[in-house]
């Protein structure tokens, strides 16, 4: 037994002897192993092929990031959109001209301190039939004073007493590349200075979202990802600087799903301005309207483009009557390369490139026809034809329900109308209740010719009996409303 006890313990005291030396030899091996230059061991991808472990060969992207964070965050603020609906319980409501109930709805989006003076860059959209706008910035509430709203680019602009106040810095679009890393900062989801980072995808995108007659489409694409909230907000470079205003994302659920698309600022800063400073945008027209040019259409047009050339320029598709490009000797079917030496191979680029300009600004075109290369030079106008400055007169009749404006030269021209006033921001009213459109355009009113919002509203607010209601809708369709009123 005495013996058996000892073959146990010497048994025991040898392992526990292995295993301190097999612990030893371990922790060199690890100690070796960790102190081996990394440049000995090398990476594959899943193709078996080398890839470099070099970190100094990777984007530094942490420390830009940082910076750019720490400079876009603090100009960007919360939007908070609010605004009251009437409603009615029943329908008995109406019969005994019961008060409607009001609900109140908020909305909210993003924005961007413009100037250190208190005004403030965001989506058209953010803003839209709001009865009352408040900004949240630093933990602070302040009551919002609308300067105006663009349709056309999806941009408006706010106003707060402020002093001092973080501007951001801004960058130019014209200088960013396809590929250049960006970061968007907004507050989606109601998660304020929320960052992401991506990279541009690409510029002068048309992907076709925005309002207006003359909508300006030349979005930049990017993989940041952008979700609900986040319209109005930054896009900037890696320095910090301001690139873009974030406005819209391609998703089939509503929230991101790969890409966003934002205004580039060198268009921003124009809207802007003009807003500011005369309340509404003086879009420069050139009397024509353009389309993208392919193989399509060369071979319709009989277009002979010689093999592996690209398909250079826009087509002109439209030219206004007595408008700047028929002036200048621009026809249809005209094949327009550039815009003061600027190429220009899609319709985006080429509304792009006007947006930058104000009636009575001169460009010169660069064009090609019959497979000749010439040039003309052209004044710029504005709405109406002419290159004075311009300030949108806008009719309100409460007792209608909607606003009322006469339809410019330009827009008259593209619908095949002499005149005509345009309805739009239909609310409650006797508007709403016969059915008229938005955006309708009343040319008569039983066959009275309808030519100035004033006297449009004088007709139908006082007006008994049968009453015919003729004109078109934004595509020039014709058609009319016919009610009776007592």
């Amino acid at each position: 037994m005495r013996k058996t006890l000892q073959i146990i313990l010497l048994s025991f005291t040898a392992g526990l002897g292995g295993a301190y030396v097999f612990d030893l030899y371990k922790t060199n091996q690890i100690t070796s192993s960790n102190t081996t230059d990394s440049s000995q061991f090398q990476l594959v991808n899943n193709h078996g092929e080398q890839i470099s472990n070099n970190r100094s060969a990777l984007p530094a992207t942490d420390s830009d990031f940082v910076l750019a964070s720490k400079t876009s965050t603090k100009s960007v603020v919360y939007i908070k959109n609010i605004s009251e609906t009437a409603y009615r319980t029943s329908y008995l409501d109406w019969f005994f001209d019961r008060s409607p109930g009001k609900q109140t709805q908020i909305s909210s989006g993003s924005g961007v301190i413009f100037s250190e003076d208190g005004y403030i860059v965001t989506n058209n959209h953010v803003v839209q039939g709001a009865d009352r706008l408040e900004v949240v910035y630093n933990k602070k509430i302040f009551d919002a004073e609308l300067i105006g709203t663009d349709p056309s680019t999806d941009l408006a602009v706010l106003k707060v007493d402020g002093a001092s106040l973080p501007a951001i810095p801004l960058g130019s679009s014209k200088q960013l590349n396809v590929g250049e890393w960006v970061i968007a900062v907004g507050n989606p989801f109601n998660l304020t200075s929320t960052v992401t980072a991506g990279i541009v995808s690409a510029k002068g995108r048309e992907i076709n979202i925005l309002q207006g007659k003359f909508p300006i489409e030349s979005f930049i694409q990017t993989d940041a990802a952008i979700n609900p909230g986040n319209s109005g907000g930054a896009l900037v470079n890696k320095s910090g600087e301001l690139v873009g205003i974030n406005t819209a994302i391609l998703s089939m659920t509503g929230s991101y799903a790969g890409y966003g698309f934002a205004v580039p600022i060198d268009i921003v800063k124009k809207i802007v301005g003009d807003l500011i400073e005369y309340g509404e945008v003086q879009k420069a027209f050139f009397g024509g309207e353009v389309s993208d040019f392919d193989a399509a259409i060369a071979k319709r047009m009989d277009i002979n483009i010689k093999d592996n050339a690209a398909y250079e320029g826009v087509l002109l598709s439209h030219v206004q009557k007595d408008g700047a490009a028929a002036k200048a000797g621009l026809e249809e079917n005209d094949v327009i390369l550039s815009v003061n030496n600027i190429s220009v191979n899609s319709r985006s680029e080429f509304e792009e490139e006007l947006s930058y300009h104000s009636p009575g600004d001169k460009i010169s075109i660069t064009y090609k026809r019959d497979g000749k290369v010439k040039s003309a030079n052209l004044s710029l106008t504005n709405r109406e034809g002419t290159t004075s400055i311009l300030k949108r007169e806008i009719y309100t009749s409460e007792s209608l329900g909607a606003q009322f404006e006469s339809v410019p030269k330009v827009e008259r021209d593209l619908l095949g109308i002499e005149y005509g006033v345009k309805v739009f921001n239909i609310q409650n009213g006797l508007l709403r209740r016969v059915g008229v459109s938005e955006d309708f355009v009343i040319t008569d009113i039983n066959r009275v010719a309808i030519d100035d919002p004033e006297k449009l509203v004088d007709i139908l607010e006082k007006i008994r009996g049968r009453v015919i209601i003729e004109g078109v809708n934004s595509k020039g369709r014709e058609g009319y409303y016919s009610f009776y009123l007592r």
